[in-house]
């Protein structure tokens, strides 16, 4: 019973994550119409930096070992550089919704690098259920006409591999780390190579975005960058990366849901038909058995 609770508890950290997630995309539109793709991509993490420090200073934390630094160098990389930074130059001329449906392939890149780096063996049922949720998505961004790739989708697709990869190093780590620790970490390597980017693309007409703007920029830089990492590595520290990664299927329809709120985007009869499907699938895959390697799955 106790292990059925944690599981639980995994998966409703990692929906906190994903809904917090769910808004990178509107504020990062948002944002990048007034502050440009550098300053928002990685001007988030110079700000979260200052946060991570002031609570590093309080809990008098620990270096963490050289081991945990490459790894956390892998999640550095992934979470704080490339996909802040390509999503923000994404998001200066795609649609929430364009990018959305491509960011929906991050379970399968989750999941994928979770059997390499985390030794996760997930079951048969767990890949049909992914399979299932990846061709709903896909067929969504076809009959939306999005087949024809830009220099902007493959940013995106880069940034779907990349992240997937730091999302499996990340919740590998979390488990002897602590969740908040790995993005603290990662945090606090990444922004002082940041610095000197974000001040020479910054200027004073900056100062003078709405409040709108700001908000954005602030909540990329306190939620997307910081908080909901520490919910989403917690969820699946606790309840496994391979299954708590197949909520990340309900974030496209969740940021459509939010573009229609912040950026008067439209949702049809068709995108809550998808919807229906991939939250499916969601509860089948996770329910499915998952293993560590050289461990018999019951079914």
């Amino acid at each position: 019973m106790q292990g059925e609770n944690r599981g639980k508890l995994g998966l409703l950290l990692g929906l906190v994550g994903v809904i917090c997630f769910s808004l990178t995309l509107p504020f990062t539109s948002i944002a990048v119409a007034y502050f440009g793709a550098t300053v928002v991509g990685l001007g988030r993490t110079v700000i979260a930096a200052i946060v991570v420090a002031v609570v590093f200073i309080l809990k008098k934390q620990q270096l963490p070992t050289l081991r945990q630094f490459k790894s956390l160098l892998i999640v550095a990389i992934g979470v704080v550089f490339a996909f802040p930074l390509l999503t923000s130059w994404a998001m200066d001329s795609l649609p929430v919704s364009h990018g959305a449906v491509e960011l929906a392939l991050l379970p399968l890149a989750t999941a994928g690098f979770a059997m390499f780096r985390a030794g996760e063996k997930p079951s048969l049922k767990f890949w049909i259920s992914s399979l299932i949720g990846s061709l709903a998505v896909i067929g969504y961004a076809i009959y939306l006409g999005l087949g024809q790739l830009q220099f902007a989708d493959f940013a995106l697709l880069a940034a779907v591999i990349i992240l997937g990869l730091s999302y499996a190093e990340g919740g590998l780590l979390a488990k002897e780390l602590g969740s908040w620790q790995v993005i603290a970490w990662a945090i606090m390597m990444g922004a002082p190579f940041f610095i000197v980017p974000v001040v020479l693309n910054f200027s004073t007409d900056m100062l003078h975005a709405p409040l709108q703007a700001w908000f954005s920029f602030i909540y990329l830089a306190i939620v997307s960058q910081f908080l909901a990492y520490v919910a989403w590595y917690s969820g699946m520290a606790i309840g496994g990366i391979a299954r708590v990664s197949q909520i990340q299927y309900l974030q496209p329809f969740l940021m459509i849901l939010f573009a229609t709120v912040f950026l008067d985007e439209t949702i049809t009869w068709f995108t809550f038909m998808i919807a229906v499907i991939v939250v499916i699938a969601v509860l089948v895959g996770k329910n499915a058995p998952v293993s560590k390697r050289g461990e018999r799955l019951d079914n």
